[in-house]
């Protein structure tokens, strides 16, 4: 309690009296706003809390189902630890609508009351910890918009429990509680027919509608309708690459962007004497029809389809199926310049005979191709076919920033079969179909909901057989569902899209086949009864939701999470991330902030830790993967990509692929896939494994600054290596600039890694006055052109990584670093990083090393207990045999008398390999410092010293919260 009081004094200090306060504490008064550039939102605070709170309270005047949902994964979690809460909300204006009351009603560990007090209109969060309470006063009511998007202000302020003002709030809140109504089924009944009578409902954002008024015939009508923000940038690109003589054009656009209406933008423009749109599904082909009827406007007759059941090939636009086109009656009907503008619609699935067959026959005098996929598994190269010319591209992330798509909520939750275990690859039709996994897959649907009055769901699972036993389960359970697989007719598929859409069907369980080219934009809910495959699959299915509807405000994604090796693909997918860097994986799980808009991605506690479990036993450095993500660039870009080719086109993470036992370098790679044209010697691979080991991660920007320099002058001066330093902001003292020119002369390293390197300098530092390659590096430099694009694309990628890091200081917080990095980066004279061990004390510096969570086979010697009491205070052990008096733990104790800085560096346990999280400096409370013992394997006794270190900055909440939680 003393803690907390002179923290909570110091933060009260800094927060009203003086910012510059030197101590930075968890408790000190913040404003909380929305802020999408840097992933700030009322809600992660408000999740914070929650994730910690012993109790709660909610005064909020209005509450949508959208805003109770962000929060809805994080109550559940806090129902199985005991925890409850209250939330008093109101009548006011009639805002809440009566669906989202019995929403509340679902929440059993919270308490609703409802207020009819004139003009209430409060927001206050209230939370109740061991030590203090957290409030949160402003503007945000409980509503996505005003959590995760609108200009808000809000201030979080921190109160001992006898503080003055959390008594004056709890009084407050507890005067209205007490004389409020308890919220129930039948008050909700009651107030449903007041709400219908009396008061107009509120409209969900919605799709634009066209004019009712809208002609066909009318061609100046047609011309009112204009373009989304993405329809003109893309127009304008697609008229670019047209003004530039290109014949061919390729849109990369995520599903419900408005592919269609922007195609008919651009043949607007155009203006074709005739145009040809090819699909590969004939319902498809009437709504294409109508919308580029409504955008291009004329007489019916011009406007025609060609398919199974219709056969106007004479119209003006003539709007095709693939299988009835490539018929050879039909094909051979037109000339091969029948038509100067051709759309394929879907074209991922252009690799198939029928489409090569029928592009091969048309010369248009343009080509345009549209997907949402365009990266395929089938070896078809569709950036080829188009010749490389991505006219424009908006995948999911942006298309949901520019609200193009219906914002959804993902919930990541806990599949089970029967006992409570977990679902598994291999788990048998019997157990996926018992009892106990049907009421849990009900509840789940039942608890996350669905936007709008009836629940329209899709449900995706992964056997045939288990969709149509489900369905049986589901139907006896009184809902209403229908199982569709590929062995069903396209009527069959139609007439039960038809009966969802009108309300007579609750859900439709599937495998896979509604995973493309199909439009239901009234569904509400995307159920995910399966592992996931790929990438591409899962973006396909969740997609199925995202079109916007004038009857859903979100669409809630229930992905039930089993005992599967490929969970690691579900952040992957979710953030688009394809780097395979584990790190960053893990980074996407745990903190969700990157998804843009009012949308929401939610993990319950234990699918989270499948999750995490996958990404650890993942082997996402296969060789097979690499050459797959290799390949994808490649396609992409029509030539042998270079490291900073991944980069630029959001791929894999170079780093990641020229860290490998068997190539370390990205010659060394282009050797192993056998995709390598050109040779470099043994001294040149040498300097190129250094190179991409040292500089290429972009940890310090000085031998980036300093190479870069060298590559462009044959010798640079200390003056103008200072000069570009200062320019690029970066530390300069002369320490660091002694460790760059160790470095980059080697002797840094160890003598292993001195071999490895070449075993010779790299750079020369001849004497003030010059700075140059050394005289081989030089001449291959000069004399081998692949060498040195090599080099120079090392640096490029380079520059780019250094964007993560800070400058004015060695290293930078929340990233990861390895014990070489920290002896390289705190300017020690040599890597000592084989005998730093736990921690060590060298040039005035001590990095300490912890591991969390140990090895349960650990030896007892140094199995040492480290445990985080808060984000500010990590309670860490010496080695055994140590005592208070050891000179060793006395420089650590009185390490500020002795200007020692003390770096603490994290990792959760041994599955994140060789890399530490720094959590930034800390000083060692020496007051309470102990010395105590510890038993070894064999029984004896052995020394060691418990000394509180205090972070100068608290750590990351959500970091702090992953490294804390256990495996199991």
């Amino acid at each position: 309690m003393g803690n907390f009081v002179q923290n909570l004094e110091s933060s009260l200090r800094t927060g009203f009296i003086d910012r510059n306060v030197s101590k930075a504490t968890t408790y000190k008064p913040s404003l909380l706003t929305n802020n999408s550039k840097e992933n700030e939102s009322v809600l992660h605070t408000l999740l914070e809390e929650l994730e910690r709170c012993q109790a709660f309270i909610f005064s909020v005047a209005f509450i949508t189902e959208s805003g109770l949902a962000t929060l809805k994964s994080q109550l559940l979690d806090l129902k199985h630890k005991g925890v409850r809460g209250r939330i008093l909300t109101s009548t006011f204006l009639q805002f809440n609508q009566p669906k989202v009351f019995r929403e509340l009603l679902k929440i059993s560990n919270v308490e609703v009351r409802v207020t009819d007090l004139k003009g209430f209109h409060s927001k206050g969060y209230i939370f109740t910890h061991d030590t203090h309470y957290s409030l949160i006063v402003g503007s945000s009511n409980l509503t996505a918009h005003a959590l995760k998007v609108n200009y808000e202000w809000n201030i979080k302020l921190t109160s001992h429990e006898n503080g003055e003002i959390v008594h004056h709030f709890n009084k407050q809140f507890e005067d209205v509680w007490q004389e409020s109504i308890l919220l129930t089924e039948e008050w909700i009944e009651e107030y449903e027919a007041i709400y219908a009578e009396n008061s107009e409902k509120k409209a969900v954002e919605q799709i634009i509608e066209w004019p009712a008024s809208y002609k066909p015939n009318a061609i100046e009508e047609a011309l009112k309708i204009l373009p989304n923000k993405m329809q003109v940038a893309a127009l304008e690109e697609i008229q670019q690459l047209r003004n530039e003589g290109k014949k061919k054009g390729l849109v990369i656009s995520a599903t419900g962007t408005g592919k269609t209406y922007l195609s008919a933008f651009d043949v607007r423009r155009f203006q074709p004497e005739r145009m040809l749109f090819i699909v590969h599904r004939e319902q498809i082909l009437q709504k294409a029809k109508d919308d580029f009827q409504r955008v291009l406007g004329g007489r019916d007759e011009e406007f025609g389809i060609l398919s199974g059941s219709s056969n106007h090939k004479e119209a003006k636009y003539v709007f095709a199926t693939i299988q009835t086109l490539t018929k050879d009656q039909h094909l051979s009907a037109f000339k091969a310049e029948e038509f100067d503008y051709i759309l394929i619609d879907e074209v991922h699935k252009a690799g198939a005979k029928s489409y090569q067959k029928v592009m091969d026959y048309f010369q248009p005098e343009f080509l345009m191709g549209m997907t949402a996929t365009p990266e395929r598994t089938d070896d078809f190269n569709i950036f080829e076919l188009f010749d490389y010319n991505v006219a424009y591209e908006i995948r999911l992330q942006e298309a949901l920033e520019e609200d193009m798509l219906c914002p959804f909520h993902y919930f990541g939750v806990t599949d089970i079969t029967h006992n409570g275990a977990l679902v598994e690859d291999t788990s048998l039709l019997q157990h996926l179909v018992v009892d106990e996994r049907v009421h849990h897959i009900i509840e789940k649907m039942n608890y996350y909901g669905h936007s709008g009055q009836a629940v329209k769901g899709l449900i995706f699972c992964s056997r045939k057989d288990e969709a149509k036993a489900l369905s049986t389960q589901f139907n006896q359970n009184g809902l209403r569902t229908v199982a569709l697989t590929g062995e069903d007719s396209q009527e069959d598929r139609m007439r039960a899209v038809t009966m969802l859409e009108e309300g007579l069907l609750d859900y439709i369980l599937t495998v896979e086949i509604f995973n493309e080219g199909i439009d239901i934009p009234c569904i509400n809910q995307v159920v995910m009864l399966r592992q996931t495959q790929s990438s591409i699959i899962f973006i396909q299915q969740l997609g199925r939701g995202l079109r916007k509807h004038e009857e859903k405000e979100f669409v809630t994604i229930i992905d039930f999470i089993g005992n599967y090796k490929n969970n690691y693909l579900i952040p992957m997918a979710l953030s688009g991330d394809k780097s395979l860097n584990k790190d960053r994986i893990r980074r996407h799980t745990k903190d969700t902030s990157y998804i843009k808009g009012v949308s929401t991605i939610n993990f319950e506690e234990v699918a989270k830790k499948q999750v995490f479990n996958s990404i650890a036993s993942s082997q996402l450095t296969a060789l097979k993967l690499l050459k797959e993500s290799y390949k994808e660039v490649k396609n992409r870009i029509g030539r042998v990509p270079l490291l900073y080719d991944f980069m630029v086109h959001d791929s894999i993470d170079p780093v990641v692929l020229v860290s490998q036992q068997h190539h370390q370098n990205y010659h060394q790679f282009l050797t192993k896939i056998k995709e390598n044209e050109y040779d470099i010697s043994n001294e040149e691979n040498a300097v190129l494994t250094m190179l991409s080991t040292e500089v290429l991660n972009g940890k310090r920007e000085h031998e980036i600054i300093l190479l870069d320099l060298l590559l462009k002058n044959d010798d640079i001066t200390y003056k103008e290596y200072l000069e570009q330093l200062i320019a690029h902001d970066c530390n300069v003292n002369e320490a660091v600039l002694k460790s760059v020119e160790r470095v980059l002369d080697l002797s840094f390293f160890t003598q292993v890694f001195r071999k490895k390197y070449g075993d010779q300098p790299i750079v020369t530092f001849k004497n003030p006055s010059a700075i140059s390659f050394t005289p081989f590096v030089m001449r291959s430099l000069k004399e081998n052109a692949y060498f040195r694009d090599l080099v120079v694309d090392v640096l490029n990628v380079a520059k780019e990584r250094t964007k993560n890091y800070r400058n004015d200081v060695e290293l930078t917080p929340y990233e990861k670093y390895t014990r070489k990095d920290a002896c390289k980066l705190l300017n020690w004279v040599n890597d000592e990083s084989a005998t730093v061990y736990g921690y060590k004390t060298k040039h005035q510096t001590c990095p300490i090393f912890v591991t969390y969570h140990k090895n349960e086979e650990i030896d007892a010697r140094t199995n040492y207990v480290d445990e985080f009491i808060s984000p500010e205070l990590l309670s860490w052990s010496t080695r055994s045999n140590r005592t208070l008096q050891s000179e060793e733990v006395k420089s650590i104790l009185y390490a500020k008398e002795n200007n020692i800085d003390v770096h603490v560096f994290v990792k959760k346990d041994d599955d994140e390999g060789r890399d530490f999280y720094y959590l930034g400096k800390a000083n060692p409370d020496r007051e309470h410092a102990k010395q105590a013992v510890m038993h070894n394997d064999d029984g004896e006794d052995l020394p060691v010293v418990h000394i509180p270190l205090v972070m100068e900055i608290p750590v990351e909440y959500k970091l702090y919260r992953y490294i804390q939680e256990g495996k199991d």
